[in-house]
């Protein structure tokens, strides 16, 4: 009987569509660990560089200098990223006396795995012992243990804060979170040098996959890609390099159409940090309704939430509503000008903003005002008689005194805002409360923005610590 042939152009294609898939299976891995090694080498914008089981503490809130995808400018960022390959590392945390703040605890796969803060442990002083993957130590009675999915994961903490003449107290709580390791870890692997841009990715995946196993589930998936590291020929090379780029355009599409249920134009992303099925430390919510079906469309919303909102939070800590078009299904672009109108402002126990992003990169734009959010602390809004709020989104400032109060200055080319609310309401999910379109404004009318606002506006009516002016997503 003579062996079956397979023919060189097929087995190219094959190996090219597996190197495709592995893209998209590999690339939240990928993308984390780069972002962990700038962060050491270099930080980020405001946020110092700092080496592995050290807090770098941003001294103000994130600007354009911080080229973090999807940045926060809602609060002060404290991040750590974790090596507990030498031991456990003990945190602490301060008595914040109700101020509002959360840790959150990201592996190298991006599943949020625990949570410290107000939602979900308080704002007591409290202790933690971080302990590897399979440690099997006894539990300290004086701490609470938080169990490591990978070695190295990162912790991203935000701080609620009062304008500029709160930031001594805040940065007084900063100084009060501290992280002590028990021994001296292994660190990050260090990739082959110099490869180009395809070959680089998926030799960092090859060896971090190694180093960061993933949940158990996902190890007989990860094994399909075994054939992508088999050699170097020039067959498997040029499979890489167009895997690679076809990956690639898979992911920057499925942004753009998106997956995730619409409201007026806006992407509902509140499941869109649901793909972790295995990992549940304290303040990490082990329910189904917060958890996606375990099929392969969960690597790709993976993909996509890395790629659009790297450490971002699950939506019962921070629910994150996006949109790319106006009311009218046309592309959001700084050449015109918009209004958002909010009936009933977003229902949260803390707070909510709207934040500017330019497109591709997710970066915030600097603009003469300042100003990169505007939301229920933005000082100074103006609010219609009837309690609604209407945000003015152009890039030019407003003529007008009221509509400038309003104003959330716009990218002069396309842009994609983010809507945060932190500690939302039941009624962010059920569908009770439902987000207004962004509506595109004639040029020659321009529309009041305020439609008899005053500018005294509604009372607020929350907790006065929640609502405190206070960035990753």
């Amino acid at each position: 009987m003579t062996a079956r042939v397979e023919d060189p152009q097929t087995r190219l294609d094959e190996l090219t569509a597996l190197a495709a898939e592995a893209f998209i299976y590999g690339f939240p891995l990928v993308f984390d660990l780069q972002e962990v090694d700038r962060f050491a080498r270099a930080g980020m914008g405001s946020l110092a560089a700092s080496p592995l089981n050290v807090f770098s503490h941003a001294t103000g809130l994130a600007g354009p200098k911080d080229t973090f995808v999807s940045v926060n400018n809602d609060s002060i960022y404290s991040i750590a990223n974790v090596d507990t390959s030498g031991g456990p590392v003990r945190l602490e945390v301060p008595d914040t006396d109700g101020r509002y703040y959360v840790l959150q605890f990201v592996d190298a796969w991006t599943n949020n795995f625990a949570y410290v803060g107000r939602r979900a442990t308080g704002t007591t002083a409290g202790v933690f012992l971080l302990v590897p993957p399979g440690w099997d130590g006894a539990d300290p009675d004086d701490a609470t243990v938080i169990r490591f999915p990978t070695a190295i994961a990162s912790i991203v903490g935000r701080w609620a804060v009062d304008g500029e003449h709160d930031l001594p107290a805040v940065q007084a709580l900063q100084r009060q979170l501290t992280l002590v390791a028990s021994g001296a870890g292994a660190g990050l692997p260090e990739p082959t040098p110099e490869l180009p841009e395809a070959l680089a990715f998926f030799e960092r995946m090859r060896l971090w996959m190694q180093a960061f196993p993933p949940a158990a589930r996902d190890l007989d998936h990860q094994q399909r890609f075994e054939p992508l590291w088999a050699d170097r020929s020039e067959a498997l090379t040029t499979a890489l390099r167009n895997g690679y780029a076809a990956g690639r355009e898979r992911l920057e599409q499925a942004l753009k159409s998106g997956g995730s249920p619409q409201q007026n134009g806006w992407s509902l992303t509140y499941h869109a940090f649901d793909y972790n099925l295995d990992f549940f430390e304290v303040g990490a919510l082990d329910e189904e309704r917060w958890k996606l079906p375990d099929d392969a469309t969960r690597y790709l919303l993976r993909a996509m939430s890395a790629r659009a909102g790297l450490w971002g939070n699950h939506a019962y800590e921070a629910a994150y509503a996006m949109v790319y078009d106006d009311g009218a299904g046309e592309p959001l672009d700084g050449a015109h000008r918009y209004e958002l109108r909010f009936a009933k402002t977003p229902p949260v126990g803390a707070f909510w903003s709207v934040t500017m992003y330019d497109t591709p990169d997710f970066f915030l734009v600097d603009n003469p005002a300042s100003r990169y959010s505007i939301g229920d602390r933005t000082p100074g809004l103006r609010y219609a008689d009837d309690g609604s709020l209407t945000l003015v989104l152009q890039h030019d400032e407003p003529a007008e005194p009221e509509r400038a109060a309003n104003w959330l200055p716009t990218p002069a080319g396309p842009f994609r805002p983010i809507l945060r609310m932190y500690e939302p309401a039941d009624a962010v999910f059920d569908g009770t409360y439902v987000l207004p379109p962004i509506e595109r404004q004639p040029v020659t009318q321009p529309s009041s923005a305020t439609g008899g606002a005053s500018a005294k506006g509604p009372a607020n009516t929350h907790d006065p610590v929640a609502n405190a002016s206070v960035a990753p997503s």
